[in-house]
């Protein structure tokens, strides 16, 4: 290889980006989705419980100290919140 080779080489190399350190934009896109899912997975995990909920019966529901008011208000409640 001639000099000139090697220097054009690592003028290229220096203009890379280097990918293995996170940059600003990518940590942030990066937390946005660790939150969605762990968002997604904490309102799945409200929608089976509550599906549990409505199992229950009568004795179960006092066994808990649950009314039928209590039970039906968290029943009514979207998975989300």
């Amino acid at each position: 290889m001639e000099l000139s080779t090697y220097q054009d080489r690592d003028r290229a190399m220096k203009n890379l980006q280097d990918f293995s350190i996170p940059s600003a934009q990518s940590r942030t896109c990066q937390h946005w989705l660790r939150g969605l899912l762990k968002g997604l997975c904490a309102g799945l995990e409200r929608a089976r419980t509550r599906r549990l909920l409505a199992q229950l019966d009568d004795r179960q529901l006092s066994d808990l100290g649950i009314s039928h008011a209590d039970r039906s208000h968290e029943l009514d409640k979207p998975f989300w919140r």
